[in-house]
């Protein structure tokens, strides 16, 4: 494996020191680049990562373009699910559509285990490729969580409200917890796996959870969850949590065995310390404002840095993913700006 050049992100990670606050935002690799969009003439979602030289091509891109810190890989949460009987298809201008949802414990019960090299060996293998011959920063691994990957299967594509969900956890709570052990057993050994492969540190989305009430989290959500972690802490390296409009659970979060919270723009990172959140943050810029003047980016990110700067394990990211319709230069020109600031800034106290 490749020696890491640049561990700043991992330090950061771990509540280290650091000389300088480590960058990378997430879905950099793609979407807003043109070399992707011009790949995505050619080829969809699934078919780059079934393809593991183009796919580690997505994911080192925005290294060598904006001067990140680490890399993610390209893929999708969805990527594990066809493996144990889900159908999905990832629909242009939609997101992942599932036309069979889990309706019954029978669903549930037909659902099969995950054999990650046999069933998805084209992920380990661009992961090797990235960290044997490509890379000198980190990558991260990911993987859904458990209820945002329920969220999908059982309302069958993307929702606004999560009613179909929220009925099913309420109303067939066996089946309901049945789904999240079957869930989170195969998010363990995914996850596992890519980090024997070679990624450096894990990010959890459980993008959408911030759909439910903070009681419901503790007791239908919270125990899959410490189960993950628990059993991920044994595998050494850095674990990151994340969702969306989730500020009402980051109290939930911290009693997590996770290394990392991410946060999204909602919250400040003020106000999550003030909540007693000890471990290292990760965010929050809203990406919206990158489609701002630069003076009222740079404005921002300032008073981001300042607060992040307080404790040591800080990386800057974005609350959520970047708009396709993002200048590279300005995730080029924001990099920069992010490590010379903040080096100037901690040289100096």
């Amino acid at each position: 494996m490749t020696k890491i050049i640049n561990n700043t992100f991992l330090k950061a990670a771990r509540s280290e020191k650091t000389d300088y606050v480590p960058v990378w935002y997430m879905r950099q690799a793609g979407r807003s680049q043109p070399e992707y969009r011009k790949l995505k003439e050619k080829y969809s979602l699934f078919e780059i990562t079934h393809q593991p030289e183009l796919c580690a091509y997505v994911t080192r891109l925005p290294v060598e373009q904006y001067g990140v810190d680490a890399a993610i890989l390209y893929k999708d949460i969805m990527t594990p699910l066809p493996s144990i009987g889900v159908d999905v298809q990832i629909k242009s201008g939609i997101g992942p559509v599932i036309d069979e949802p889990i309706r019954s414990k029978q669903d549930i019960e037909n659902l099969r285990e995950l054999s990650p090299e046999n069933d998805v060996p084209y992920v380990f293998e661009t992961i090797r490729l990235l960290t044997e011959e490509q890379l000198d920063v980190p990558l991260i691994g990911f993987a859904g969580a458990p209820f945002t990957l329920a969220s999908y299967m059982i309302e069958g594509g993307p929702s606004k409200t999560y009613n179909k969900t929220k009925a099913f956890m309420y109303a067939q709570p066996e089946a309901w917890f049945m789904l999240m052990d079957k869930l989170a057993d195969m998010t363990i050994t995914y996850v596992k796996a890519q980090i024997k492969a070679g990624v450096s540190a894990v990010q959890i989305f459980d993008s959408w959870v911030g759909a439910l009430h903070k009681n419901d989290y503790r007791l239908f959500i919270k125990p899959t969850m410490e189960k993950i972690f628990s059993e991920l802490k044994r595998e050494n390296v850095p674990l990151i949590m994340f969702g969306v409009g989730a500020s009402h659970l980051i109290e939930e979060w911290n009693d997590l065995p996770v290394d990392v919270i991410g946060l999204d723009w909602r919250l400040s990172i003020q106000e999550a310390r003030s909540l007693g959140v000890k471990k290292a943050l990760q965010g929050n810029l809203d990406p919206a404002l990158l489609l701002a003047p630069w003076d009222v980016i740079e404005e921002r990110v300032k008073q981001i840095l300042h607060a992040g700067m307080n404790n040591p394990g800080y990386i800057f990211n974005l609350g959520h993913g970047v708009f396709p319709e993002v200048n590279p230069d300005t995730l080029k020109r924001l990099t920069s700006f992010v490590h010379d600031y903040s080096k100037q800034k901690l040289t100096t106290n």
